[in-house]
């Protein structure tokens, strides 16, 4: 998998989204694309973070 995180902010209501894209390798353009809002982008950031405890690695704040 690739993947690529970027701030986009060319919304009609003008409010900056979190832009995570995820595809195959080598499958540029045929993958998946979330534009989350600040508070999805928190609900992410805090999964990884628990998923990171579970299997025991240290989580940097």
């Amino acid at each position: 998998m690739s993947w690529a995180v970027a701030i986009a902010d060319d919304y009609e209501d003008a409010t900056p989204r979190v832009v995570l894209t995820v595809e195959e390798v080598g499958q540029a353009g045929y993958g998946l694309v979330a534009h989350l809002p600040p508070q999805l982008a928190r609900r992410l950031r805090a999964a990884i973070g628990d998923a990171l405890k579970e299997i025991g690695e240290a989580v940097t704040p």
